[in-house]
């Protein structure tokens, strides 16, 4: 049986780089051939066993690659395309899908939905952390990568661009709105990038590292708080003449920057939330108005298909959204362990990486 070099789940503390066997392909799937893939939070929460996946699994879902076979009921794409797949890949038929929310696919369920059933790659089968990728219903989630565009430009586009700008989304920015994003990881400084797009004109960015914080501003943020050297909710009152914000999205995950969300917003304004959490989260009785505020909280998971991809792709193309800048550094799959114990870390700056064959 031919193999191929994996990155592999083994517990928690430890992902480690194995031998494995080529996927073998449905009727209604492709596989690819990853020629760049990259490291997200998500894998960290994994690594760590803040999210439990089986031993043996194949991490990552942020796949670019080449169409290298395809399945007999699989129609409108070629052998050799160079392509993405999202990293939610909805099966497009369930009751979720056709409600618009493929993230929530469950089409093995009586009633068509399941709580992140439409992520798949490195949770419930093998991830693009590795040669080769088996794509679940193709014709739904390949989305063909424009000539012009290289791998490295449409990186983002599976997970951090679509999760980042889906904040920006859920929040319901209206042109004129004044937002805060809290925690400028890349998917935070991706939905600083979606909210400039959605016409947010007013956008403040908060975290503590100033290489971030310069990067906000390039991406559109006008204002960046320190926290480490000031205090983010009265620094944000007072930007906003103690208004506060109208959308506040929290990219991070924790019980304080979810409660420093609650604690900007203007009566009537929503929390955007992207982050994912480990652990239960409590409501202020201040900050939440007793109830009364009428406040709106949304939550996000990444949406995925092969629209999306196309739509992400086009916004990269036409020059309105450049995240490859936050690629910072590069490795090859044999050194997959060195960059996730890089990634892990947040040593020397990284924000991205890129894995290569």
């Amino acid at each position: 049986m031919a193999t191929m070099k994996a990155a592999v789940f083994v517990s928690p503390g430890k992902i480690e780089l194995r031998d494995k066997p080529i996927p073998e392909i449905g009727p209604l799937d492709a596989l690819i051939r990853i020629t760049t893939t990259t490291i997200c939070g998500t894998d960290v929460h994994i690594l760590k066993g803040e999210y439990p996946v089986a031993s043996g699994l194949t991490v990552g879902h942020e796949p670019v690659g080449i169409i290298e076979k395809l399945g007999s009921e699989v129609h409108g794409f070629k052998i050799g395309q160079r392509v993405i797949a999202g990293a939610i890949t909805p099966s497009g038929h369930s009751n979720a899908c056709l409600c618009g929310i493929g993230a929530q696919d469950g089409p093995d369920t009586p009633h068509g939905f399941k709580v992140a059933g439409g992520w798949k790659f490195g949770n419930t089968i093998d991830g693009s952390q590795a040669e080769y990728l088996r794509v679940p219903d193709a014709m739904a989630n390949l989305s063909v990568i424009p000539d012009h565009l290289s791998d490295e430009q449409v990186l983002m586009c599976p997970d951090i661009m679509s999760t980042g700008f889906s904040g920006a989304e859920r929040g319901n920015i209206k042109i004129g709105d004044t937002i805060v994003v809290f925690a400028l990881g890349p998917i935070g400084l991706s939905a600083v990038a979606g909210a400039k797009l959605m016409g947010a004109t007013k956008i403040i960015g908060v975290d503590a590292i100033p290489e971030r914080l310069s990067i906000a501003r390039a991406l559109g943020a006008d204002h960046v708080v320190n926290f480490k050297t000031h205090d983010p909710v009265q620094e944000i009152l007072k930007l906003t003449d103690g208004r506060g914000v109208d959308v506040a999205i929290e990219a991070l995950g924790t019980q304080q920057t979810f409660e420093s969300c609650l604690r900007v917003l203007r009566p009537g304004g929503t929390l955007s939330s992207l982050g994912v959490y480990s652990t239960d989260l409590t409501l202020p009785l201040t900050a939440f108005g007793a109830g009364l505020g009428d406040f709106t909280v949304v939550s996000t998971l990444c949406p995925g298909g092969k629209e999306r991809m196309r739509r992400l792709m086009d916004a990269v193309g036409s020059g309105r959204a450049d995240l490859s800048k936050l690629v910072t550094h590069r490795f090859k799959l044999s050194e997959i362990e060195d960059a996730y114990d890089l990634f892990a870390n947040q040593r020397d700056g990284v924000m991205k990486v890129a894995i290569t064959p």
